[in-house]
């Protein structure tokens, strides 16, 4: 991600008018003014900024683009962004800007997975404290008991803790649903295996207000401006910050549409994208 500001020099070199020494060179005869102001060397261009050269008025710089992207991953795909891995997930999305995971989901587990390019977004989320739940969908080798459920939910030894409680609800013998506030390190399979059962499938179908549906398996969509709003009050809330919002005024003024409508069809990854108002455009991961 782009710096908050940048050093008035580059930013005028990088506008295409002249070279850095050259822009110096405007800057000490005062010809250049930022916001009207006449601009000194070491002078920095903030988002917004209006700089004027010789009485040439460059383009406001705008903000970063916050990518956050929801990804149904399937097994087999890991959450790294380790080039060296064949089947990583970054490969596989093939977005146009660098994003990353947001936590992860083992290579022999499927469902939601959150990208972004936005580290302030990634820490407030990962943070335990939060309490952001994650819902699961797993399923065992064997039927379960309501001994067995009970138990996990209390809270299982593992790693040197107790896993905090959390909500489960047998579906099926085999099946069950587990709503889930940290993220250990493959704290389901553990807790199934405390109790003696295997894992035979697991998926995440929810992470915070964000869910599966619509979402076939092995495609990703950008969130909306509704579904980002939403999450920013979220983690609002949960950390006390209400001096800040990841969700910024600048921001929300480059939000646009998807230039496609909602579908059920995919498509395949192309270049990123902003927020998106109301307006869910599905696209498929690279195989």
């Amino acid at each position: 991600m782009k710096p908050s500001s940048i050093r008035l020099n580059k930013y005028i070199s990088e506008s295409g008018m002249c070279s850095r020494r050259e822009a110096d060179e405007h800057i000490e005869k005062g010809r250049v003014f930022i916001n009207k102001k006449k601009a000194v060397i070491g002078d920095q261009v903030h988002v917004g900024d209006i700089v004027i050269v010789n009485g040439i008025a460059l383009e406001p710089r705008k903000g970063d683009d916050i990518i956050f992207i929801a990804l149904n991953k399937p097994v087999g795909i890991e959450s790294t962004t380790d080039e060296e891995v064949p089947d990583n997930i970054i490969r596989f999305v093939n977005h146009s800007k660098r994003i990353f995971p947001i936590g992860r989901l083992d290579k022999d587990s499927q469902g939601l997975i959150f990208l972004t390019n936005n580290g302030d977004l990634v820490n407030k989320i990962l943070r335990a404290g939060n309490n952001h739940e994650k819902e699961y969908i797993v399923t065992v080798n064997k039927p379960l008991t309501q001994t067995v459920i009970s138990s996990m939910a209390n809270g299982v030894p593992m790693m040197g803790v107790v896993t905090k409680k959390c909500k489960i609800e047998l579906i099926t013998p085999n099946t069950f649903k587990i709503i889930l506030i940290q993220g250990l390190n493959r704290q389901i399979r553990r807790m199934c295996e405390h109790f003696g059962y295997e894992v035979i499938k697991l998926e995440r179908i929810r992470i915070m207000n964000i869910g599966l549906k619509g979402l076939p398996i092995g495609d990703w969509r950008d969130l909306t401006e509704s579904e980002m709003k939403t999450i920013n009050s979220m983690l609002e809330k949960s950390s006390g910050d209400t001096k800040k919002k990841v969700l910024t005024t600048s921001s929300q003024k480059k939000i646009h549409s998807p230039k496609h409508k909602s579908t059920t069809k995919s498509h395949k990854s192309s270049n990123a994208s902003k927020y998106s108002q109301g307006k869910k455009t599905v696209r498929r991961g690279k195989k």
